[in-house]
């Protein structure tokens, strides 16, 4: 049962993975053609300049739910590299009880005002033609935060599991095959 569990949250974090990079796509479009308009054309757009930074703002907003079921966070630690598989796991489970998620409520819990702020302000762009409806791009970050408790659920079940001694099967990896 924990382990279908596991893999429903792996499912979630690899589609959300798939935004990511799909964003990712997006925003490298976006910023090839505003660079070919503005040094060949010499027309500029803010509203495209803008875009770039709203589309690498969710890249990585959205990529941090990603990364979390890849365990793919910078680690600069020589110790826990060096422990067992069952240490491992409750240095990861009690790390996201206690700092992860506190972390993640704090910041959906404070960034939901700062949402409807924007929102009452009809808050947009500062510069002209730019991008109007700014609470859209700043309810990205509870939403953000709320895959990221979703992911968090996904991880520590995954420790869990490995603290308990159960394993996934693996698909077959073909780079595998060459190491």
């Amino acid at each position: 049962m924990l382990l279908k569990l596991e893999s429903w949250f792996d499912k979630y974090a690899d589609a959300i993975g798939n935004l990511s990079a799909f964003l990712l796509i997006l925003m490298l479009i976006n910023v090839f053609y505003d660079a070919i308009m503005r040094y060949f054309f010499r027309s500029g757009s803010i509203a495209l300049q803008e875009m770039e930074w709203h589309l690498f703002a969710l890249t990585f907003l959205f990529g941090i739910s990603y990364c979390l079921k890849e365990d793919g966070h910078v680690r600069v630690d020589i110790i826990y590299d060096r422990l067992p598989t069952k240490a491992k796991a409750a240095i990861n489970i009690l790390g996201t009880i206690f700092l992860l998620l506190p972390l993640c409520f704090l910041i959906v819990n404070g960034s939901i005002d700062f949402v409807k702020e924007s929102y009452m302000l009809h808050e947009i762009s500062g510069d002209p033609g730019g991008l109007t409806h700014r609470y859209l791009i700043k309810a990205m970050i509870p939403l953000s935060f709320v895959m990221v408790i979703i992911s968090a659920g996904g991880f520590m079940l995954h420790n869990i599991n490995m603290f308990l001694g159960l394993e996934r099967e693996k698909p077959h990896n073909i780079e595998d095959d060459v190491l």
